[in-house]
């Protein structure tokens, strides 16, 4: 699983458009052109790709964010188990 690192982040630039760093496992951190850095984890559910907002860098720890995802991959819905990551 790749990691971001805190120096990579604080590099990030903004760009005209919104662009995604990946950290593995489905989760990432989006960087938009206000310059605002967003961790999400993208995951499937109903055969759709779907994304969650887990937190809002520099606020939230991307350790913090691992283990959040990693809480998700567990999560049962209506007693079915789902695998959340894509």
């Amino acid at each position: 699983m790749s990691k971001l690192t805190d120096v990579a982040i604080k590099k990030a630039k903004p760009e005209a458009k919104s662009y995604k760093m990946a950290d593995g496992g489905g989760m990432y951190l989006e960087a938009m052109p206000n310059d605002s850095k967003y961790w999400r984890l993208k995951y499937r559910f109903g055969g759709k790709e779907k994304r969650l907002a887990l937190g809002v860098y520099p606020k939230v720890r991307r350790d913090i964010m691992q283990t959040w995802a990693d809480y998700l991959d567990k999560v049962e819905v209506d007693a079915e188990v789902i695998p959340m990551r894509a």
